[in-house]
């Protein structure tokens, strides 16, 4: 295990990048992302969460969620989602889109990408030629799924609508959109892992970025890896997971009482210590298990636990079935 507990997650939670649309507008024009409980139905069969994000490769527009103030988008910007949530982008704050009742994400899934779209006057066209040259605003969308079961701390501690500027992106990110947006145009062989790996550096970055970003004292997963004590303890947990720890000892390393770390792991991250490396734990156990690595005795003491029983227990009350159960479902 590394020193690094993002890279860590990120890891774990199988990143998968998926579809691209180029969606052309014009004139005023509000187009309207479902959630990631939809999309993960439709795009994305099987997959715990689905993000979207979005390039706007031409023109202006605005982008809200609920609960939100709007962002103003110009070209080179992007928008990202990680939460998942209903989202709209449009040419002025408040416009809404028009009700979509059309299964259209579903019939066109399995289409060669990216898929061109057109918004005209309201009325959309899966399929129109485009990005159309004359068209007033072109975006590029994106989607990343991963898994947040059984243990995913990254999503939630990420804010609902992330707005990274043209002027802000790092040369590699603006570079890989770039080949992306080329390869994708010309269909080349290959093209279609182009974009899936975009899609996830896109994502890897912004949260990247967003750490980096964060003041001193900040709550939530991520601002625990910026403190000083909770996030050297984390980042112990995550070298070495087997190890029998206590928090006494979790303390001792990272120069705190027990109790005062106890208090400033669970003000950060909303968990004490141990149930943290609990749900690690079960993190590391259920991508063994996926990977049908071992019997799961052997992956019971692989990931610190002395018996399998003790293992299943802790599994199935956080997943609901035991490890044998939750493997051979994962294998259908």
């Amino acid at each position: 295990m590394s020193h690094d507990p993002l890279s860590d997650v990120l890891r774990s939670v199988r990143l998968r990048g998926a579809v691209f649309y180029y969606v052309s507008f014009d004139g005023s024009w509000a187009a309207e992302t479902p959630p990631s409980a939809t999309l993960a139905g439709v795009l994305m069969p099987g997959a715990d969460h689905v993000l979207a994000y979005h390039l706007l490769l031409k023109g202006d527009g605005w982008a809200a969620t609920e609960g939100q103030p709007p962002v103003r988008m110009t070209a080179g910007d992007i928008v990202m989602f990680p939460r998942g949530d209903l989202h709209t982008l449009s040419s002025a704050p408040g416009l809404r889109a028009q009700e979509d009742q059309s299964d259209w994400r579903f019939t066109t899934r399995s289409d060669p990408k990216p898929i061109p779209v057109a918004y005209h006057r309201g009325v959309l066209r899966p399929g129109s030629p485009g990005p159309a040259e004359g068209a007033q605003s072109v975006v590029v969308c994106g989607f990343v799924a991963c898994d947040m079961k059984p243990f995913n701390p990254l999503i939630n501690a990420l804010p609902p609508l992330m707005h990274l500027r043209a002027g802000d992106l790092g040369p590699w990110t603006t570079q890989l959109l770039d080949q992306a947006v080329s390869e994708s145009r010309e269909h080349r062989a290959g093209s279609d892992a182009v974009l899936e790996r975009v899609s996830e550096f896109v994502f890897v970055d912004a949260a990247r970025r967003y750490l980096n970003s964060l003041p001193e004292g900040s709550a939530g997963w991520l601002g625990a890896l910026r403190d000083r004590h909770v996030g050297q303890a984390i980042a112990l947990l995550h070298e070495k997971p087997a190890q029998p720890w206590t928090v006494e000892e979790l303390g001792r390393q990272v120069g705190l009482s027990r109790s005062a770390l106890h208090e400033r792991f669970v003000e950060l991250t909303g968990q004490a210590p141990m149930q943290y490396l609990t749900n690690w734990r079960m993190q590391l156990g259920a991508g063994l298990l996926r990977r049908g690595k071992g019997k799961v005795a052997a992956i019971a003491q692989e990931v610190g636990y002395e018996s399998e029983a003790a293992f299943a227990r802790a599994f199935k009350r956080l997943m609901g079935e035991a490890p044998g159960a939750w493997r051979r479902a994962q294998e259908s």
